[in-house]
């Protein structure tokens, strides 16, 4: 466990040590602030406190896209710019398996992940509570918490697509842009039976709340077992290709 505890910081310095590092999280507080003093200005009581503010801002149709959107950008070169600037050739010489590699890759996603859902919630709440006040208690903090939940779901799920296909592709640009396809695509709703079983609408546990469902048939059970279920089948591929490939 200390060898692989090891592994994850030695991957999270490298990933700390980019120039770029600590502009997501800039963006987001210089956003939040943005955002919270338009809608103030355009609305000054469209939300009754900073709680209020984030619970909506938090979701995927507010900045808990840009969370999203983020952590994909930030950890999406963390395997392909090892093949990109020959550094995996070294990276596999060590005494380390492949797996205990690029699980503890995967692992500084999830990190990074979390951090930025963190700076994410703090800055937002931070601009609500300067332009809407503080009013609301345990009822308003259970309300942001829980759509900072629902929208870290969706982040998680999105950050192990794009760890697996910056497996696949070893591009960071094709990584980047395909997993934003998709971000794009994933509102669209088909109400057929089969649409159910895609990745997209059991992506949307928000849409559980008071009884809804993304589409009529579904349960909050159902999508998180489909959301393990692709989670777990694009790591298996992604450590599957990774083990086999010929890096000679």
């Amino acid at each position: 466990m200390r060898s692989f505890n090891n592994l994850v910081v030695n991957e999270w310095l490298k990933l700390s040590k980019k120039r770029t590092f600590f502009v997501p999280y800039l963006i987001l507080i210089l956003l939040s602030l943005l955002l919270g003093y338009i809608v103030h200005s355009a609305s000054p009581n469209m939300f009754g406190s900073a709680y209020d503010f984030s619970a909506m801002m938090l979701l995927s149709q507010g900045i808990g896209q840009v969370i999203t959107i983020l952590a994909i950008i930030g950890t999406a070169g963390i395997v392909s710019k090892e093949y990109s600037q020959g550094t995996i050739k070294f990276l596999l010489i060590r005494a380390r398996s492949r797996t205990a590699i690029l699980a503890s890759k995967y692992a500084v996603v999830l990190i990074y992940a979390f951090s930025v859902a963190v700076v994410g919630m703090l800055a937002v709440f931070a601009s609500g509570a300067l332009w809407f006040g503080l009013s609301g208690g345990e009822a308003g903090i259970r309300e942001m918490l829980t759509s900072l939940m629902y929208n870290s779901v969706s982040t998680v799920v999105y950050s192990t697509l794009a760890f697996m296909i910056g497996i696949l592709t070893t591009s960071t640009g094709v990584t980047i842009g395909a997993t934003m396809f998709m971000l794009m695509i994933d509102k669209l709703v088909i109400f057929r039976e089969f649409y159910k079983y895609v990745l997209f609408p059991n992506l949307n546990l928000a849409a559980y709340e008071g009884g809804g469902a993304p589409i009529p048939g579904m349960t909050l059970t159902f999508s998180i077992v489909m959301l393990i279920l692709y989670s777990v089948v694009f790591l298996l591929i992604g450590f599957s290709v990774f083990r086999r490939r010929d890096v000679a």
